[in-house]
């Protein structure tokens, strides 16, 4: 494969922290990589540094000539008096017919309509969905994309996941979700120690090589720590006057130091916070009912919550699986019913928005304001700087200010001050977004162990799978939907049902022995306003069909003004789904014909 990146030694750093240190990487074309690493170790740094939006302290960094770069930002910006329609199109130019069609169907499958909306209204995660259609939109040779599945729903995440496998293009990536990164990069890259290290294989390959790596490295360093101390000792007994050999030794003494203190225990995140009493009542939903306008939350939902229970919600962005956790904060009044807590229940609750921190704060007064000693469930008790290094902040970045932390950090800092508390029902809003991929697994392995109740907000499907017992399906207008077993569960259940639905829409069977189609014998008659209504949807379907298809000439033409390309854009989505919901009911009469 042709090389069209190639990186030789770089290094960054930020003052005394390195990040980077005489790292080499090639790129080839049609590779698909995935990049992992610890919060902080430099991962969106190397994106940046790439992409041209941060310098670098030496090294080179050549592409290939006329290499078409696009770079999802893991934070996009763009100007605020833009349109969406605008800003799915910034920086394109005129695109072909081609092109264009690929740009609605990747709008439509990221669920952009509000196309006339300004982005300075948009939230983080639309806006993130935004940035993803337009760098999509631009089919560049190599991409790079920075948390791609942050803020998608699963719909949304498992067409991306099919839309990059079959695509011929060049993937570099930084993300937590496991599935996704086993089913689409075929390498996988670890910043580790200020070193890259280069597995060829998906992330269920990674992982087995990367623990011989780490097996192999400890092994190297306790034979080192052996003869470290008769170095040591020879060291100590040497007179400061050395021949030429002592100093060869002193020198080899000094090389054998650094493999010796080398840290190769990939301290982890160790969580075994202690939690409190929880007794047997939990919650009780009464006749929940809660609306915005048209758009209905639940309605006439009743639940009572078990004790240790562990609970995932999912569904589309929208359908309110937010609200939901925030009526059960008292973040967010119900319009009617009751939502009744136990005395004994303490919250821990981890949200989208975060902890707001004050910036000039710094790491270790942050967590000492909440508690300067945390017991441990095995009653052992931890100072707040024993507490933060078991999150994996060294003792020089406890006295680092907050403002200086990466937007990983600042998350896995707030998981740290969640869980300080002791709560006995943790609930857990997207707790995976920008959390790393050493962070989540150390967390899963809490949450399956956790003598508490959990409930889960997730697009995570591995990690869903991994913590919870059943699922709170959401498929928007109250449709709420509870499913006894985990994500992976769900969707063969979904697939299964849905095939069988397609089964029986079918108007007639074919005969396996025969070949031959045979109708069914108990066929009931159409009545004289079904046979009216079936010639209608015939008649109605040929001219949506007609409507389609001159909108689409139109939208590819290149002639069309703004406002008239955006009255378009809107109208084929609509166009589209009354075409799909008069030719499911043209399907379903037409059984009877």
């Amino acid at each position: 494969m042709a090389s069209i990146l190639q990186i030789e030694n770089l290094s960054k750093s930020f003052g005394d922290l390195v990040l980077l240190d005489n790292v080499s990487l090639g790129v080839s074309e049609g590779q698909r990589i995935g990049l992992i690493a610890k919060n902080g170790s430099g991962k969106s740094t190397l994106l940046n540094i790439l992409t041209g939006k941060e310098g670098y302290d030496s090294g080179t960094i050549s592409f290939r000539r006329d290499l078409r770069v696009g770079y999802l930002e893991q934070n996009p910006h763009y100007p605020g008096e833009l349109t969406v329609l605008q800003t799915c199109f910034h920086h394109h130019g005129q695109m072909s017919e081609e092109q264009t069609l690929k740009a609605k169907q990747i709008m439509g499958r990221l669920k952009i309509r509000d196309l006339d909306k300004q982005v300075k209204y948009l939230s983080g995660g639309q806006l993130k969905r935004v940035a993803l259609a337009n760098v999509l939109i631009t089919e560049p040779d190599l991409l790079i994309l920075d948390e791609p599945t942050n803020h998608l729903d699963l719909e949304m995440i498992e067409w991306l996941e099919g839309y990059l496998s079959r695509s011929t293009l060049t993937l570099l990536m930084v993300t937590h979700d496991r599935y996704f990164l086993d089913r689409v990069c075929s390498l996988i890259v670890e910043i580790d120690n200020r070193s890259l290290y280069t597995y060829k294989g998906n992330y269920s390959y990674y992982l087995e090589k990367r623990q011989e790596r780490i097996d192999a490295s400890n092994a190297e360093v306790a034979r080192a720590n052996n003869l470290y101390r008769t170095e040591l000792e020879w060291m100590r007994r040497m007179p400061q006057a050395r021949g030429h050999k002592a100093r060869y030794r002193e020198e080899a003494f000094y090389e054998l130091e650094k493999v010796a203190k080398r840290r190769t225990d990939n301290a982890n995140v160790r969580l075994g916070v202690k939690a409190s009493y929880i007794g047997n009542k939990i919650f009780e939903i009464d006749r929940l009912y809660k609306a915005y306008g048209e758009v209905k939350i639940v309605e006439d939902f009743s639940y009572i919550f078990a004790r240790y229970e562990k609970m995932g919600i999912v569904g589309d962005n929208g359908t309110g699986k937010s609200t939901f956790i925030k009526m059960l904060m008292g973040e967010v009044e119900p319009d009617s019913g009751t939502i009744d807590i136990g005395e004994t229940v303490r919250f821990g609750y981890y949200s989208q928005e975060g902890l707001q921190f004050d910036e000039q704060m710094k790491v270790i007064d942050a967590v000492q304001e909440i508690a300067e000693v945390i017991e441990f469930a095995d009653g052992k008790r931890l100072t707040a700087s024993q507490f933060l290094q078991h999150f994996l902040f060294t003792p020089e970045t406890q006295h680092n200010y907050i403002y200086k932390l990466s937007g990983g950090e600042r998350r896995r800092l707030y998981l740290c001050t969640v869980l300080m508390r002791n709560p006995n029902f943790l609930v857990l809003d997207e707790p995976t977004n920008d959390l790393d991929i050493v962070t989540l697994n150390v967390l899963e392995e809490y949450l399956q162990h956790f003598k508490g109740c959990v409930i889960v907000v997730s697009h995570d499907r591995y990690f869903m799978d991994k913590v919870v017992d059943h699922l709170l399906v959401f498929n928007g207008q109250a449709d709420v939907r509870d499913f006894p077993g985990n994500y992976t569960q769900y969707r063969a259940w979904k697939e299964e049902k849905s095939r069988v639905e397609k089964e029986t829409l079918r108007p007639a069977s074919e005969d396996k022995s025969t070949g031959k189609v045979r109708q069914n014998s108990d066929k009931r008659k159409l009545s004289f306003k079904e046979k009216r209504e079936f010639e209608q949807l015939e008649q109605e379907i040929l001219e949506l069909e007609n409507e389609k298809k001159q909108i689409e000439e139109a939208l590819c033409s290149g002639t069309l003004q703004v406002d008239a390309l955006t009255e378009l854009s809107k109208r084929l989505p609509q166009v589209t789904d009354a075409i799909d919901e008069k030719t499911l009911r043209w399907l379903e009469l037409s059984e009877w014909v």
